[in-house]
C-alpha cells in the first residue's frame, strides 16, 4: 500500500525526472513527504511564474518534459504565464497542481478553480486524478502527450485528499516516445523537387531537434550549399558562421533576407510553424496558398496545411527527417551556390553591430567584446524588450542548445531560464539578457541562484523605461509619454543585499573589466548596464522615430 504522494514520485523516477521545480503548498504536502528521499532535486523558487518557466527552459534545452510542482488557486495561476511560453513555444513540460478536497468541489472552496475550462488553452491536456490507482496511467499518458506530435504542457490536479489514500496501484514505467518518420516517397519528392528549384531557401525552427540532427543537417547544407535560416529564438539550430547561414527569420529580419525568401523558388520549413513572427505578420509567404513552392516538414499532422498549404506535405520530427535525407546525393554544380554565399555575406554585414550611438555607453561594442571573450557553448537566455535585439541580431550562435528564451515574446522569462540552464549544465558559462523592465517581472529568482550557487552573469541593460512600448508609443502617440517610464532600484545594491555580485558600467570601456570581474567572483552577478533611451534601437533614437525620420 502506497500513498497518492508516493505513487506520483515513483511515476516521476519511473520516467527518469532527476529535478522539479516549485513552491510549496498545503494542498501537495503528500508528494512534497515522498519527495523528501527520492533522490530527485528540488529547485524551490520565490514565485510559481519564475518556477514553471524553469520548467519550460529544462524543456527546451533537454527534449525532456520539465516539470513544476505549485499549490492552488493563485499558486496556479501565477504558473500560467509560464505554460503559456511553453504552449507558444511547443516545449515539453509538466505542471502538477494541489487541489482541493473531491468532497469540497463546485462549493468554491478556498482556492478552487476549475483546471479543464482555465487552463485548457495553455495546455495540450488537462486532466484530474480523482482515484491515486490511476496515477501511474496518469502520469505516463502526461508524459507521451507532452513530448509527441508537437510538443507542449500538460497540466494534472491533484486533489488533496487522493494524495493521502494509500491504496495497491501497478508499477509505473517510463513512456513510449512516440516518432513520426517520412516515407520514401515523400523523400523521392523532397529530392525531385529540390534539383528542379533554382532560389530554394530553408528555414529551421521549432522543437525535437537533437546535437546529432543539427550536426547532420549542417552536412547536408555544406554539401548542397543551401541557403539556410532560423525562426526567431531558434538561431542556435544552426552555426552562424557556417557559409550557408542566410540569417535569423523573425523581428526586425533583415530586408534582403526577406526579399529572398519572397523570391525563392522552393521554401523547405523544417519543425517550424512559421507562425506571425518569423513570417512578418504572414506576409513572407501568401495564405493560403504560397507563392514559393513549399515543402512542409513537421512531426504533428493537424500543423500540416493549416495556415499555409503546402505542395509538400512531411510528417516527420526534425531528426527523424534530418536522418533521411542524410544519404541525397547533391547536384554536381548546384545552381544556387552563388546565391547562398551572397546571402552569407549579407548576414556577416546585417550582424556586425554599429560602434557608436546616443549616450556614453554603446551596446556594439559591448556585443563584439563577449563574442571575442565567452566561450562558444555559451547559453544565453533572455526575455522579451527592445534590448533583446542586441543578442538576436548582432550574437552569433555557433553551438546547439545555446539559446533559451521564448518565441512568445514573454517577458520576464531570461532570469528563471538562466537558472534552471545552470542548474542544468553547471560546467558552461549562462548568461542572462534582461532589461530593466523585463529583470524586475521575476528578479525575485536572483536568490534562487544565490541559494544553490548558481554563478549565472546577468547583463542588465538599464534605460529607465518599457523601451519597446515606448518605441511604439513614440511612433504613434509622438511627444506624448504615457505609462512607459520606470523607477528602477540599485541594481548593483539589489545584487548584494541578495548575496550576489554587482557591478555598474556608466562607459563602454568599462564592460570588459566588469563583465571579467563578475565572471571571477563565482557569485551570481548582475552588471547593470545604464543606456541611454535615445538608443532605443541599433541603428534608430527615440527622436528620430518620434520626428519619423
Amino acid at each position: 500500500m502506497k500513498t497518492g504522494g508516493q505513487l506520483i514520485v515513483e511515476a516521476l523516477k519511473a520516467n527518469n525526472v532527476k529535478r522539479v521545480s516549485c513552491v510549496p503548498g498545503e494542498s501537495y504536502l503528500a508528494v512534497l513527504d515522498a519527495l523528501y528521499e527520492s533522490g530527485i532535486d528540488v529547485l524551490v523558487c520565490r514565485q510559481e511564474g519564475g518556477a514553471a518557466m524553469m520548467a519550460d527552459s529544462w524543456g527546451r534545452l533537454t527534449g525532456e518534459p520539465g516539470i513544476c510542482m505549485v499549490t492552488r488557486g493563485p499558486g496556479a495561476t501565477n504558473a500560467s504565464a509560464g505554460l503559456h511560453i511553453a504552449k507558444q513555444d511547443s516545449i515539453p513540460m509538466i505542471l502538477f497542481v494541489g487541489q482541493i478536497g473531491r468532497e469540497m468541489k463546485e462549493r468554491e472552496a478556498f482556492q478552487e478553480v476549475e483546471y479543464r475550462r482555465a487552463f485548457t488553452e495553455f495546455a495540450k491536456w488537462v486532466g484530474e486524478i480523482d482515484d491515486a490507482r490511476r496515477i501511474p496511467e496518469f502520469v505516463t499518458r502526461a508524459f507521451a502527450v507532452a513530448t509527441s506530435g508537437r510538443p507542449g504542457p500538460v497540466v494534472l490536479t491533484l486533489p488533496e485528499d487522493m494524495l493521502v489514500e494509500e491504496v495497491e496501484a501497478p508499477a509505473a514505467q517510463a513512456y513510449t516516445r512516440v516518432e513520426s518518420h517520412p516515407g520514401q516517397n515523400q523523400i523521392a519528392a523532397f529530392e525531385a523537387m529540390l534539383k528542379e528549384a533554382t532560389k530554394p531557401m530553408f528555414i529551421l525552427g521549432g522543437t525535437r531537434w537533437s546535437e546529432q540532427a543539427v550536426a547532420d543537417f549542417q552536412a547536408f547544407a555544406s554539401r548542397f550549399k543551401v541557403p539556410v535560416g532560423c525562426s526567431f529564438r531558434r538561431q542556435m539550430l544552426f552555426d552562424h558562421l557556417h557559409p550557408s547561414y542566410a540569417g535569423d527569420v523573425g523581428i526586425g529580419i533583415n530586408p534582403a533576407l526577406a526579399k529572398e525568401i519572397k523570391e525563392s523558388d522552393l521554401l523547405v520549413l523544417i519543425g517550424s510553424r512559421m507562425s506571425e513572427i518569423p513570417s512578418s505578420g504572414y506576409s513572407l509567404l501568401d495564405i493560403p496558398y504560397p507563392k514559393q513552392k513549399l515543402i512542409h516538414v513537421y512531426p504533428d499532422p493537424e500543423e500540416l496545411g493549416r495556415i499555409y498549404r503546402p505542395d509538400l506535405a512531411i510528417c516527420a520530427a526534425p531528426a527523424e527527417f534530418v536522418a533521411a535525407i542524410g544519404k541525397l546525393e547533391p547536384p554536381a554544380l548546384p545552381l544556387w551556390a552563388e546565391r547562398k554565399s551572397a546571402m552569407h555575406d549579407a548576414y556577416l554585414k546585417w550582424s556586425t553591430p554599429p560602434e557608436t550611438g546616443p549616450g556614453e555607453v554603446h551596446m556594439g561594442p559591448i556585443m563584439n567584446w563577449i563574442e571575442a571573450n565567452v566561450p562558444e557553448d555559451t547559453i544565453f537566455t533572455n526575455g522579451a524588450g527592445n534590448y533583446a535585439t542586441w543578442v538576436h541580431r548582432f550574437h552569433r550562435f555557433r553551438k546547439y542548445n545555446t539559446q533559451s528564451a521564448p518565441t512568445s515574446g514573454s517577458m520576464g522569462y531570461g532570469l528563471p531560464a538562466a537558472v534552471a540552464a545552470k542548474k542544468l549544465f553547471p560546467e558552461r558559462e549562462v548568461v542572462c539578457f534582461a532589461g530593466d523592465g523585463c529583470f524586475m517581472m521575476h528578479g525575485q529568482e536572483f536568490i534562487t541562484a544565490v541559494r544553490y550557487g548558481l554563478p549565472i552573469i546577468t547583463v542588465l541593460v538599464n534605460n529607465g523605461t518599457y523601451g519597446t512600448i515606448r518605441m511604439h508609443q513614440e511612433r504613434e502617440y509622438p511627444g506624448r509619454v504615457s505609462a512607459t517610464d520606470l523607477v528602477n532600484p540599485d541594481f548593483v545594491a539589489y545584487a548584494k543585499a541578495f548575496g550576489g555580485h554587482g557591478e555598474l558600467v556608466e562607459k563602454t570601456e568599462d564592460f570588459g573589466e566588469a563583465y571579467l570581474r563578475a565572471r571571477a567572483t563565482s557569485k551570481p552577478s548582475i552588471i547593470e548596464v545604464k543606456l541611454d533611451p535615445e538608443a532605443i534601437t541599433p541603428t534608430r533614437t527615440l527622436t528620430q522615430i518620434r520626428n519619423k525620420a
